[in-house]
């Protein structure tokens, strides 16, 4: 089976809107997933391409603040929403945000193919409720495998920042 150059009909222009920047993508076959458009067209390398399916949580971004799976996401149905992904959490070019910083400190990225996801989903999470229990930590991050961690740093990197925001917010 050879696959065929998509017709003309089938192919479209589109604005995303990334980490707060426009992205005009031009000449897409209408079933590209949002995770091949930002990886291969736009150049944005933190969400990985590992199952396809949404089984993973290597391809984690925000989608108008609801953490999806880009790659179940028709990238054209995205249009007009803010995306956000690991490259875009960051309070600067120059500084890493809190999750950012607690993962590395806390030795929670390993070989580094999942922490994109994990963050983005550790994002989402502590921005929904800033003093998780531990099964709400489990259960937000349960969509995304790891298989060099085995989560215990991952949750202490996760417990550091729940301190240091409630901390802060006292």
């Amino acid at each position: 089976m050879s696959l065929a150059t998509p017709s003309p009909s089938e192919q479209g222009a589109y604005r995303l809107e990334v980490n707060g920047r426009g992205h005009d993508v031009v000449d897409s076959w209408a079933g590209e997933s949002l995770l091949y458009v930002l990886r291969n067209r736009l150049g944005y390398l933190g969400p990985k391409n590992a199952c396809e399916q949404g089984e993973c949580g290597s391809c984690s971004v925000l989608l108008d603040g609801r953490l999806v799976c880009a790659c179940l996401v028709l990238a054209a149905s995205a249009a007009g929403q803010e995306i956000v992904t690991v490259e875009g959490l960051a309070d600067s070019e120059e500084e890493l945000s809190d999750v950012q910083q607690a993962f590395i400190d806390h030795g929670a990225v390993q070989c580094g193919f999942c922490t994109p996801g994990l963050i983005v989903a550790v994002h989402d999470l502590l921005g929904r409720l800033p003093d998780p229990t531990e099964l709400e930590v489990r259960e937000a991050i349960s969509g995304n495998l790891c298989r060099c961690t085995g989560y215990g740093r991952i949750f202490e990197a996760v417990e550091a920042v729940r301190r240091s925001r409630l901390e802060a917010s006292s």
